[in-house]
């Protein structure tokens, strides 16, 4: 029998949703946060996630992924609201068809953590939501194209809806013949891991399609016991689990963080993916780091972890068919 209200909805509710109260908590001055950088994008940070920054360090490289800072008002030339011109490709409400055999679905136009680098971070999720009836468009648009194999979750975080939405919308995928591969792209195991129940293990092992699980964690410190704990619940089910990160300034950028995170990451049973290089959206301009370091970075990286360990370097560039590799 499922809970009325799960511990993970109780726990979203309560994490902080002022950069004052989340620098409060870690003993910090709140001088160090804008407000009208956080007026333009709110501040969302799970308890737990909080859990494990540093108090007292104000270069926390956790903290930093979730501040609202005065940079983020900084007009940077190149950056815009949409980078990756997904509206161009988001043939209905709900639905983006961007590549070769797979669409992307934005079940949900929330995330459990609001990174400030994210590049959704403009996106009109209030006017992309489909409704029931737009869902069974969805629907029906991937069952008359038998190219799509591959349906990908994506949001905001997918894992944010429901249990009583997830389930229906997994089981109309399944049926269709032609599909063959579900994947989440998510935060949650990562930042709120009590997402990841015995009612939500259920339903994804019930589900005929190959599931893959992309995570999105950029910091070994990221990945405690819980998330590995987490994962290894994901894999005893099936699932296959992949990394993706963001080179961040000030936060990653360097080989050595980059190489920790990697090993960690096979200690918590999941394989790097991609390294991408800033999506060029504004208000996250100060994160970016230049092409021509970003290489050197990973070429030393290639240096010191075996080759299994390394992710592919990419940047995502508008209206291309494919990521382009970067070295």
């Amino acid at each position: 029998m499922r809970e009325s209200i799960p511990c993970w909805q109780k726990n979203l509710a309560e994490g902080f949703s002022s950069a004052t109260e989340l620098l409060s908590y870690l003993h910090l001055p709140i001088s160090l946060a804008n407000s009208l950088a956080e007026k333009q994008f709110k501040t969302r940070v799970p308890r737990g996630f909080a859990a494990r920054m540093q108090p007292g360090n104000p270069s926390d490289p956790l903290l930093l992924q979730v501040l609202a800072v005065e940079e983020e008002l900084t007009i940077t030339q190149g950056f815009g609201p949409d980078p990756l011109a997904e509206e161009v490709v988001n043939h209905l409400p709900g639905m983006m068809h961007k590549y070769h055999g797979r669409v992307l679905l934005t079940v949900a136009g929330a995330c459990a953590v609001n990174c400030r680098y994210c590049f959704r971070r403009h996106f009109p999720y209030q006017k992309n939501n489909p409704g029931r009836a737009g869902w069974q468009q969805v629907i029906d648009y991937i069952a008359n194209d038998p190219s799509i194999r591959e349906v990908i979750l994506s949001g905001g975080d997918p894992l944010l809806a429901t249990d009583n939405v997830l389930e229906p919308l997994l089981k109309q995928l399944a049926a269709i013949p032609h599909l063959q591969i579900l994947r989440f792209h998510t935060r949650i195991p990562v930042v709120l891991p009590e997402r990841i129940n015995e009612d939500f293990l259920n339903i994804l092992a019930a589900n005929r399609l190959h599931k893959v699980i992309v995570l999105h964690s950029n910091h070994a410190q990221e990945l405690d016991d819980s998330v590995l704990n987490k994962c290894k619940a994901l894999r005893d089910i099936g699932c296959h689990l992949l990394n993706q990160s963001v080179l961040l300034a000030g936060i990653n950028a360097h080989p050595k963080i980059l190489a920790e995170l990697s090993e960690r990451l096979f200690t918590c049973g999941v394989m790097p993916y991609y390294l991408h290089v800033l999506d060029k959206v504004q208000g996250a301009g100060h994160f970016d780091t230049p092409a021509q370091n970003a290489s050197a970075i990973f070429q030393e990286l290639q240096s010191l972890l075996p080759g299994y360990l390394v992710p592919r370097l990419v940047r995502e560039e508008a209206g291309k068919k494919n990521k382009t590799l970067l070295i």
